[in-house]
């Protein structure tokens, strides 16, 4: 028994120490080069949304399905794809407590992604702000 026991013990301790290690790794800010990583990640998927909401006539289903049920264009499914992603994004900048301002990047980034032209134009200039403008185009 004493055996087993000793195995449990080195196992938690190992459990321990990796929980640790991903919880430190995902929430420090304090790596410069990782914080810039994590902005320009944000800008680059905030800009594939803003090229593909705004390149899609509608965001609505298509209504010409011969069943009167309503077919999702490529179109649409990638903008809410790129929303989804976009979204994810400002939550890990949200962890790592990289926002400026006051603001909240994920109520920001969540709203725009809903069609809120203000909530969008305070995501561009989170990244304008952050040295990435060039990633992004101008809200509406």
């Amino acid at each position: 028994m004493q055996h087993s026991s000793g195995i449990t013990r080195a196992v938690g301790r190992a459990a321990v120490v990796v929980v640790s290690a991903v919880l430190m790794s995902s929430c420090s800010s304090d790596d410069p080069a990782q914080a810039k990583e994590r902005q320009r990640d944000y800008c680059t998927k905030l800009g594939t949304w803003q090229d593909t909401a705004h390149a899609t006539t509608t965001g609505e289903p298509d209504a010409d399905a011969g069943d009167g049920q309503g077919v999702q264009s490529p179109e649409f499914a990638n903008t809410e794809s790129a929303g989804h992603a976009v979204i994810e994004a400002s939550k890990r900048l949200d962890r790592a407590r990289l926002e400026h301002g006051g603001s909240d990047i994920v109520d920001d980034t969540v709203n725009a992604v809903g069609g809120d032209i203000g909530a969008e134009g305070r995501a561009v200039s989170y990244c304008d702000s952050s040295g990435f403008e060039t990633l992004v185009g101008s809200a509406g």
